[in-house]
């Protein structure tokens, strides 16, 4: 017995620290600025599965009020932020479109939560997704990406529409800014540790 955990002792990784990782969906309707958000709040640069949009997709990708696109996530978007020694959170951007909802469900499998990103001008775009999550019971905040600092509706009005439960945070965004990236990630943390207290 002593010579097999001599043997386990020095083997590689003896000592190291390894934290715990948290992961954190970020979802939405195509082009509503989920690569835009990894790339804003990651550490690292971010993994992207991006490819140009060609002809073959004019039919199933609707680009009306993101006419300016001309990638699309075919996979996923990956991402990182280290809390502190302990803690590190992983990010994962699903794809937008459709024919790419067959990979939600290994992203999604043993996630925190997610943040919902929302477009005002195609809001539609959005519903999927909250149906996803509101079917699995998973927590999720709704992020409402404010293009060029325009905001067109207020967060009381895109619950309204969504009809979202009153408990699912809902907050104006810019996913080109770091800090209001950060603030919907906190707000998700949050919203998961307010579903967990047990009430008496």
């Amino acid at each position: 017995m002593d010579s097999v955990h001599s043997d386990r002792s020095g083997g590689p990784g003896e000592g190291q620290h390894i934290p715990i990782a948290l992961k954190i969906l970020i979802a939405g309707g195509f082009g509503v600025g989920k690569t835009t958000l990894v790339g804003a709040v990651s550490e690292i640069r971010p993994l992207q599965t991006e490819e140009v949009l060609s002809s073959a997709s004019e039919e199933t990708d609707d680009v009306s009020g993101v006419e300016g696109k001309n990638t699309t996530t075919v996979a996923m978007d990956f991402g990182r932020i280290t809390i502190n020694k302990d803690l590190q959170v992983y990010l994962f951007g699903t794809p937008g479109q459709d024919r790419f909802w067959f990979l939600w469900d290994e992203l999604a499998f043993g996630a925190l939560g997610a943040v919902v990103l929302a477009d005002t001008r195609r809001l539609a775009d959005c519903f999927p997704s909250v149906d996803y999550f509101e079917t699995r019971n998973t927590p999720f905040v709704v992020g409402v990406n404010c293009f060029d600092g325009i905001q067109k509706h207020s967060a009381d009005s895109v619950r309204n529409a969504l009809d979202l439960d009153p408990g699912v945070p809902v907050l104006l965004c810019d996913a080109r800014d770091r800090q209001s990236g950060k603030a919907l990630l906190i707000a998700l943390v949050e919203h998961v540790a307010s579903r967990r207290v047990p009430t008496g």
